[in-house]
């Protein structure tokens, strides 16, 4: 499987002198895949030393934390020398040794010629780490693009990569869309769903990943507290697709804290497990604009008001109940919602982050966006064919933005009117083409 973000790590195996690589992201998304077997393709030799399954890696690094002597500690390890002008070292699950991730600082200062990567789950969550020493990048599940790729739909993919709005290219786009929210991004969903034969195979055998991932999610909240703690956390990660079912008017709304831990109700009390999982990259943050949007965004913001949203799109329809024949026949009342956190996870996945949107009185603008150029672009989702958008027009009349888009099951615009564009959703990757 194709992932987009392995040019930015070929990029960095070019560079003259260059930081040790850091990977950080949700485990399953595919860090160990992607370097290991798509960048290590790149390398006369890849070593992979992990930090989780081999606890005595550990001591190699308790007595001294000098690049020179760990590589030679390394070389023992494997029992041959490590060409460090061409073959690759990665420290897999590094998170699960500190002393390995301040060795990156020294690694950094004194061998920016070795070609030295790491990758983990937590790192968010460590107790320190080396500024400004390593150079960062993030996994997310695969994006709708990388999904489509995965099809092997070549010419397809060719027709999305020009921006198609041919009538029969629109068709199938939808389609491969709707399957892409039950199937979701992580890798095994997605290999699981292109390998299986049968639509009924593929069907349980997705789900059967997606129950597996959840619970080990939930198992592992338990390595970064007590009991107590462990199920507070579990608490808010359920919460978030319940909170979306509570809703109303077919919007997501501002999180609640009310009703998600006994005697909790406010965010001071929910403050720690919510930023456990945003730090584990598993649930996503979108902060409300109560006002006229301006630079910079954060700015205008409180931390106690937000949206929260999965990570994952499969994952969320699989914990709302959703069946595949329910999403194909868009025969359910939460459709907006999925729309809306297919959107949030693309630009996660475009490395748009924190996110936006903008609420004031009855109105309210999904996604806030900056352009290239710096514009503020209000973005509003429509999950059907019904595009009317009271909340844009008075966005629009109100504010004046140079640009507004809409994003629908429609094929959308081509020449749109007044910069008012109108796309299908899963060409939003292309936002900065405006």
């Amino acid at each position: 499987m194709k992932r987009v973000l392995l040019k930015k790590l070929l990029e960095w195996k070019q560079s003259a002198k260059r930081k040790p690589l850091l990977l950080d992201g949700a485990r399953q998304v595919g860090k160990s895949y992607l370097i290991e077997h798509l960048f290590g393709e790149t390398f006369s030799n890849i070593y992979t030393f992990n930090f989780l399954e081999n606890r005595s890696l550990h001591t190699l690094f308790e007595e001294t934390l000098d690049p020179d002597h760990i590589l030679e500690s390394l070389e023992l390890e494997i029992g041959h020398q490590i060409n460090t002008d061409k073959d690759l070292i990665f420290f897999d699950e590094i998170g699960e040794c500190q002393n390995a991730v301040n060795s990156l600082k020294f690694f950094c200062e004194k061998k920016q010629n070795i070609f030295l990567c790491a990758s983990g789950s937590n790192i968010g969550l460590l107790d320190s780490f080396p500024v400004g020493k390593t150079y960062n990048l993030e996994l997310a599940p695969m994006s709708f693009f990388e999904f489509l790729m995965a099809s092997g739909n070549d010419l397809l993919v060719e027709k999305f990569a020009v921006q198609s709005r041919e009538k029969r290219t629109h068709e199938l786009l939808w389609k491969v869309l709707l399957d892409y929210y039950f199937v979701g991004g992580m890798p095994e969903a997605v290999e699981a769903w292109y390998d299986e034969s049968s639509i009924t195979t593929k069907v349980s055998s997705v789900k059967q990943v997606h129950r597996d991932l959840i619970s080990g999610y939930t198992r592992d909240f338990g390595k970064y507290g007590n009991k107590i703690v462990a199920l507070h956390i579990e608490d808010i990660f359920k919460s978030v697709p319940r909170k979306l079912q509570e809703s109303r008017d077919d919007s997501v709304k501002r999180f609640s804290f009310q009703n998600v831990i006994a005697n909790k109700n406010r965010y001071a009390q929910l403050r720690g497990p919510i930023d456990f999982l945003v730090k584990s990259n598993l649930i996503l943050k979108n902060f409300i604009i109560p006002c006229r949007p301006n630079t910079p965004l954060a700015g205008l913001v409180k931390d106690n008001i937000f949206k929260l949203f999965y990570f994952d799109v499969g994952l969320l329809c699989y914990s709302l109940g959703l069946e595949y024949k329910d999403i194909i026949e868009q025969n359910f009342s939460s459709k907006g919602f999925i729309a809306e956190n297919f959107v949030q996870c693309e630009l996660k996945a475009l490395g748009t982050t924190p996110s936006y949107c903008w609420q004031e009185g009855k109105s309210e603008i999904e996604f806030i966006l900056k352009s290239e150029d710096g514009e503020l672009v209000p973005v509003e989702v429509k999950s059907g064919l019904r595009t009317r958008a009271q909340s844009l027009r008075v966005y629009i009349n109100k504010y004046k933005p140079q640009q507004s888009l809409k994003l629908t099951a429609q094929r959308g615009n081509i020449a749109p009117r007044d910069n008012n564009h109108v796309w299908p959703l899963y060409y939003l990757q292309y936002f900065n083409h405006l």
